[in-house]
């Protein structure tokens, strides 16, 4: 009789930021001969259309505490139990080998119903502090594997560095050769990510436009602008004389990422993970309003190492800007340091860390 296959359930939603390590593992563990589910909510689901067809999508349903009125938060708790029930049957019938939760209020069904039923199971958090689903959930799980290094757990509990899972985009890239900066032409990077960009829109163009002209002259500058406020930074650059390509999203980052002088970047856990993994200097300038101050902490393995400069939202303006990318572009012997140093940091295998940590759990449960 064949052997039946394993079963792998991840538990996530919310944000692309909690999917996309999601695929990266569901990937690799189809790959290796697994079946895979996703156990998500509807919310979730939008996020699922770069998944591997053969993964089985389960919606369940959950609730946040962030969005609705007072009824809608008091019935919260009642949808949440619902779905810990729901995805507890379901499992009952189809039981996983593991269960690996990567946050968000989605993953609270799967992950509620893998501790009731003892299955082996742990947590991913890509962010250097916990967030709210991952932090219940730390102190139940058999391992909290962490992609930002280091990042601040509850007392008791240790953490395994798998790293954050980049795109196969990235990982064509890892370690291109730096050019480090010089009298010739130089690119210089601006992505915002989705939440909060406006202050590098606003901030970033004067900064550059301030530097000195021989400087200048040589600076191609790739910005990634909101809709509403691409107009009038690619209207700054070109009454400036600066070669400027703006958009609201590049589709090839990693490319232009590992084409760049300099990197100028919120520090998302997806893009401190690119520019570690690439190996480019950056100047990070952490978003004040993310939850737990996070992207501070996303920046501080990098910024240590000596990779990357941080600059808080705070202190932030045109003449610290000008400063500071004056600083790095100016001093090639110290950009290419930085390159170095931002490698040095950088987990291109995190994706087959992950997976090695699931065979581990299945391993043991077998033992």
């Amino acid at each position: 009789m064949a052997e039946k296959q394993p079963l792998l359930v991840i538990a996530a939603g919310g944000t692309g930021g909690h999917m996309f390590p999601a695929q990266a593992l569901a990937e690799v563990m189809l790959r290796k001969g697994w079946r895979v589910k996703l156990s998500t909510d509807a919310r979730g689901a939008r996020y699922t259309g770069g998944f591997p067809h053969s993964v089985e999508i389960e919606q369940m349903a959950s609730a946040t505490f962030a969005r609705g009125g007072v009824l809608a938060k008091l019935a919260v708790p009642f949808r949440i139990l619902g779905g810990v029930l729901a995805a507890t049957w379901r499992m009952r019938r189809d039981r996983p080998d593991v269960v690996v939760g990567f946050g968000g209020y989605p993953a609270i069904p799967a992950m509620g119903a893998a501790w009731l039923l003892r299955l082996p199971r742990m947590i991913h958090e890509q962010n250097g502090v916990l967030g709210r689903v991952n932090q219940v959930f730390a102190k139940h799980v058999d391992k909290v594997a962490c992609g930002t290094w280091p990042t601040d757990l509850p007392e008791g509990i240790e953490g395994v560095h798998a790293g954050n899972p980049v795109r196969g985009a990235v990982l064509e890239r890892a370690a291109a050769p730096y050019i480090a900066p010089g009298d010739y032409p130089m690119s210089v990077l601006v992505i915002g990510g989705s939440q909060g960009a406006r202050i590098l829109s606003d901030v970033v163009p004067p900064a550059i436009a301030s530097l000195p002209v021989e400087m200048l002259h040589n600076i191609r500058v790739s910005h990634q602008a909101r809709d509403e406020d691409g107009e009038r930074v690619a209207r700054f650059y070109e009454e400036h004389g600066i070669a400027a390509d703006v958009q609201p999203f590049f589709q090839d980052v990693p490319r232009r990422m590992s084409e760049a002088q300099l990197v100028i970047s919120r520090s998302g856990a997806s893009s401190v993970a690119d520019i570690s993994v690439i190996g480019r200097p950056a100047i990070l300038i952490p978003y004040a309003y993310a939850a737990g101050d996070h992207q501070t902490a996303n920046a501080r393995g990098l910024s240590g190492a000596g990779g990357a400069i941080v600059i808080p939202e705070s202190q932030l303006g045109v003449e610290v800007m000008a400063e500071q990318i004056a600083n790095v572009l100016g001093n090639p012997d110290g950009a290419s340091q930085m390159a170095r140093a931002a490698l040095s940091v950088g987990k291109p295998e995190a994706t087959e860390e992950l997976v090695a940590l699931v065979e581990e759990l299945a391993g043991k449960d077998k033992a």
